[in-house]
């Protein structure tokens, strides 16, 4: 089964936007390798625009020439990618990460480039051209370099398909497909193209559908035909998004589950923004990152990691490596809010084994705030609750209840 667990890895994008480069990719990926791999880390995804010679931030520069190949498909960009060269593509990258132990992943638009249907250039295969594909009325709000397609012309399919072909040669593991997830319902059928594509390339890779809020009412759809979908725009370090998710995943938490992930979006931890400058360092406080933390693991989010990894202080790798809050991910099922106010949320997800529950209580105050519940709402006569962040443990009475300091966050494992 593709995507069993939650996928956990590292992507680009908060820390270099559009201008990430193969040095940095491979220094991301050494550092996973070392020190987040045995903790169930392995992708390492390079986000937008790698085909985009002159990118140097999170901006998108409109119309800029990419470095495509003969039949409309993009390619690495080798003053950034230097292994790409003489049509290589990504495919000696995914082999350097592969022998790494981790996984390769890439991010790519729905459609083609524009540039691709204005040269009428041929659809590897020969049957199509790229004009026959494109829909120049189906353009991206938010970044000009391609045209959605016609999905109901073969020609659209035979180009989906040569795509899929030519990553799965690439070695690729994980595809990122944006501006698509919340373009329903116009683009319900270009999900069901690339999904088809993607299944049929003889290559397992995990698809995720970005940007969010992904529809709701389209979870079945999603379920069928991805592996993971954004429910949010793009999520960054302020506390009020973070607030926000609350909600998010009260609606989504009931469709995970192995092969379909709902997706809080990426971690803003760390070393975040360094395309502008050093000195990024995400503005979450340290009881905001054990929120976030606990909050993607009880809902299982996947995690991928948006900080520059080689870049941590020990706390972010503490985040990153406690293997007692992760293991939710795997041995939980079912998590769902018992409560949630303005000032405070209660979670609970019973352990797939049938050996405990865990309970995470969240501070949602700008004071420090005693949270609680009562035992008889936890599903069992729990004896020992072991808080996962510190490792204490304390003996089970008739209320579960910790302290937290403003925006912080406890998650407990119960057993009997």
């Amino acid at each position: 089964m593709i995507a069993k667990h939650p996928p956990m890895g590292w992507n680009s994008w908060d820390c270099y936007g559009a201008a990430v480069n193969e040095r940095q990719v491979i220094d991301n990926a050494q550092y996973m390798a070392q020190y987040l791999k045995p903790y169930g880390w392995e992708y390492v995804v390079v986000d937008i625009q790698w085909y985009q010679p002159t990118a140097l931030n999170h901006s998108y520069e409109p119309f800029s020439k990419l470095s495509m190949d003969g039949y409309g498909r993009l390619q690495p960009a080798p003053n950034r990618f230097p292994s790409a060269a003489g049509g290589q593509g990504f495919r000696p990258l995914a082999e350097q990460v592969h022998r790494l132990g981790l996984k390769f992943g890439i991010h790519i638009m729905r459609g083609m480039p524009r540039m691709a249907a204005h040269e009428r250039l041929p659809i590897y295969g020969g049957a199509f051209a790229c004009h026959e594909a494109a829909d120049p009325n189906s353009i991206c709000a938010w970044n000009p370099d391609m045209y959605g397609l016609k999905c109901d012309q073969p020609a659209a399919r035979a180009y989906y398909e040569s795509l899929f072909s030519m990553y799965a040669q690439w070695g690729v593991d994980f595809i990122k497909c944006d501006d698509i997830a919340r373009e329903y319902p116009h683009c319900e059928k270009e999900i069901e193209l690339i999904s088809a594509a993607c299944r049929g390339c003889g290559r397992d890779m995990v698809l995720s559908l970005s940007p969010g809020p992904a529809p709701l009412e389209k979870a079945e759809h999603l379920k069928k035909h991805a592996n993971m979908w954004r429910i949010t725009d793009d999520f960054w370090d302020d506390w009020e998004l973070l607030k926000g998710m609350f909600e998010r995943a009260e609606k989504w938490c009931v469709h995970a589950a192995p092969g379909h992930w709902p997706d809080a979006d990426m971690l803003p931890l760390g070393a975040l923004r360094q395309c502008d400058g050093p000195d990024g360092w995400t503005k979450f406080t340290q009881a905001q990152q054990r929120t976030l933390m606990t909050l993607w693991c009880m809902m299982r989010s996947p995690l991928m990691m948006g900080g520059d990894l080689p870049r941590n202080d020990a706390f972010t790798l503490s985040l990153l490596t406690n293997a007692r809050v992760l293991a939710i991910e795997k041995e939980s099922y079912c998590a769902r809010p018992l409560t949630t106010t303005r000032d405070e949320s209660v979670w609970i997800a019973p352990r797939q084994d049938g050996q405990g529950l865990y309970a995470a209580l969240f501070n949602l105050s700008d004071a420090p705030r005693r949270v609680a519940v009562d035992a008889r709402k936890l599903e069992g006569a729990w004896r020992c609750a072991t808080e996962l962040w510190t490792g204490r443990t304390e003996r089970m009475e008739n209320v579960l209840s910790d302290e937290l300091a403003p925006n912080d966050a406890a998650v407990f494992l119960l057993s009997r």
